[in-house]
């Protein structure tokens, strides 16, 4: 495994470095204790025992032996947490979001250490996002070590948050092709128990999701909410309707924010829309987001006219049916949990720059941002194929006819190149004196001379690309090896995190593959300062 942090853009890349100005955008150091002490201080300053227990109201119950004394003893112990979250992916989503629940798991156990007393992880599924299409597919290597596709067929979803309805019948037949295409192992049978647990026909996608990610990150302490629950929509409905009363002034705090940022020579991650509220309700048109309109509000898509007390009375019957968007989202949740830390991936860390004043106006202190692992899996069947080639791991995420070519060219004997180099050396001075010869004769030789030079050279180009089609069908069966390898660790050329689905290397490997990226997901917050 090799375990770093994902880039992202010069502002998140100037914010893990510590850079000025990025640093302001942002609520203290990630990598250092005294930001979490101080934010600890400001948590402690809003949520008395009340607000704690509320928060605890508002997590689902967990798998962990003894969870409810643990969670009974961090009411009582004024207790923190980490939180972390993702919208619900098939069969789990990508690597990423294992990723940044362990990140999560880790940073929360050294808190806990660190500021003696109980930190929990959580995990927050965003259940009321809507965009089936991005939530429908997975992919996978199969036992032919073919990248595939899995797809899950759509039960109508029609832009409705995706806890509204369940997966249906289509289910357990996608799934059965998933499990298809996993290697067997001792360990696959248990963790097909998991996939198989909560992709049924009765469940949405964000419980299916929920039961696969706690089956893997339960055992190691991880707790979950879901944005739809009922406690966290009952906690967080005054915020939602501090956004409305609010949303000229909360609109011109985000968009001041954002041309700072743009001043200071960066790029705004989430565009603020002028008229926008941070707020979706769920109308005829399925889940649409709010816009001001003329003295009241109006939805995006049906264009239907609703006013304040409107959106009121419909969250006061159905509190489901009104959700922040992915700015407000943050703050709900630092109001509902004592959150000191929010692990992040490269997209999210960047549109946190956004939000800090928006916190601020909100009468809240902005948790402190914290970079997820990232890792690369390399497999011992992958590293004999990069050994053999000599290659760094990096050069694997080039196009595979570059890469082959690259090596073709490497691999043509000595002679041959030795003789080409001499060939295009003799013919370029060999017609560069040519030319001036026969331009002393007549000066219109100089075209029939320069075209007679481009075909030899030309000529020799193509004797050169059929020597290099030799060598690689000669290497063939290697260089298929190595687009393999690319395969596995750069899919469709792009990072493996953000493509392969976990239970690949779950089923071959079994929870020693969990353990091991538990102890690679090291913490290190420095010396308190404080």
């Amino acid at each position: 495994m090799h375990v770093s942090r994902p880039q992202g853009n010069a502002l998140v890349e100037d914010y893990l470095a510590g850079r000025s100005p990025a640093a302001g955008f942002y609520e203290g150091v990630w990598n250092e204790l005294s930001s979490f002490e101080s934010k600890a201080a400001e948590v402690d300053g809003r949520f008395d025992r009340a607000a704690r227990e509320r928060a605890a109201g508002a997590l689902l119950p967990g798998v962990l032996a003894g969870g409810e004394e643990r969670l009974q003893r961090w009411v009582e112990a004024d207790g923190l947490m980490v939180t972390t979250g993702q919208q619900p992916g098939l069969f789990g989503g990508p690597l990423y979001s294992l990723y940044k629940g362990i990140t999560a798991i880790r940073l929360a156990r050294e808190l806990e250490e660190r500021l003696e007393r109980p930190v929990l992880p959580v995990f927050w599924i965003a259940s009321e996002d809507h965009d089936w299409e991005e939530a429908d597919h997975t992919f996978s290597v199969d036992r032919e070590n073919e990248l595939q596709r899995l797809v899950m067929p759509d039960p109508g979803a029609a832009q409705r948050a995706l806890h509204r309805f369940p997966l249906g019948a289509a289910a357990q037949e996608t799934l059965d092709g998933f499990l298809a295409t996993l290697p067997r192992s001792d360990f696959s049978e248990g963790f097909a128990e998991i996939l198989r647990a909560g992709f049924d026909a009765k469940s949405t996608m964000p419980e299916a999701f929920r039961t696969v990610m706690e089956g893997l990150l339960g055992p190691h302490g991880m707790w979950f909410t879901d944005a739809a629950l009922p406690a966290l929509k009952k906690a967080s409905s005054e915020v939602l309707l501090e956004e409305v009363d609010r949303a000229e002034e909360l609109e011109a705090i985000l968009q001041r924010n954002a041309e700072a940022l743009e001043s200071a020579g960066y790029e705004t991650q989430v565009h603020v829309m002028p008229g926008g509220v941070n707020l979706f309700l769920e109308g005829p048109g399925g889940r649409e987001r709010l816009y001001r309109h003329a003295d009241g509000f109006q939805l995006h898509r049906s264009e239907e006219a609703i006013s304040r007390d409107g959106i009121a009375a419909r969250l006061a019957e159905d509190p489901a049916s009104l959700s922040p968007n992915v700015l407000l989202r943050p703050v709900v949740e630092s109001t509902v949990f004592p959150t000191v830390g929010y692990v992040a991936g490269p997209g999210e860390m960047a549109y946190y720059g956004q939000l800090r004043e928006y916190f601020e106006a909100f009468g809240i202190q902005m948790p402190v941002i914290y970079p997820r692992h990232s890792a690369l899996v390399v497999e011992g069947k992958i590293r004999k194929v990069i050994d053999k080639f000599h290659l760094e791991l990096d050069q694997l995420s080039r196009p595979h006819h570059e890469l082959a070519t690259e090596i073709a060219r490497d691999e043509v004997p000595d002679d041959v190149r030795q003789a080409l180099a001499q060939i295009r050396s003799a013919v370029g001075e060999g017609s560069g004196k040519l030319l001036a010869a026969a331009r002393a004769v007549d000066p219109t030789l100089k075209g029939p001379v320069s075209h007679a030079r481009t075909a030899a050279f030309q000529a020799f180009e193509d004797a050169e690309r059929k020597i290099l089609h030799s060598v690689k069908r000669e290497n063939e069966i290697a260089l298929g090896q190595l687009e393999k390898a690319q395969l596995h660790l750069f899919p469709g050329g792009k990072p493996q995190e953000r493509v392969l689905n976990p239970f690949y290397y779950l089923f071959r490997y079994g929870n020693p593959f969990l353990e091991r990226l538990v102890e690679e997901f090291e913490v290190d917050l420095g010396v308190s300062t404080g």
